[in-house]
């Protein structure tokens, strides 16, 4: 038990250093995982801006698609349009050559 209570006490300094490197190492630990959660955040607020963008554009060909074939329709009965009002014209045309108009 003597040599116990006699003996040099031990040097805190390398204890002591080395705890304040492991505090440091534990900080730019902290710091990094902080970084890594803000970036995490970040992406994950981007990759639903591009789920959004997906959305709108898959919405928007949709509505074009309709709209062109709306177009297509309107088209076709103008095409029925013209060709009624020729087949009128050329009527009302027969009508007065034959009754001297």
């Amino acid at each position: 038990m003597y040599a116990l209570k006699h003996r040099p006490p031990l040097q805190d300094a390398p204890i002591e250093a080395a705890t304040r490197r492991l505090h440091a190492a534990l900080d730019a630990l902290s710091d990094a995982l902080e970084r890594r959660s803000e970036t995490d955040r970040h992406q994950e607020a981007l990759l639903a801006q591009l789920h959004a963008m997906g959305n709108d554009r898959a919405r928007l060909a949709a509505e074009l698609d309709l709209a062109k074939a709306d177009a297509g329709e309107v088209e076709e009965v103008g095409r029925e349009i013209i060709r009624r009002l020729d087949v009128a014209m050329s009527t009302i045309r027969d009508v007065l050559a034959i009754h001297g108009g």
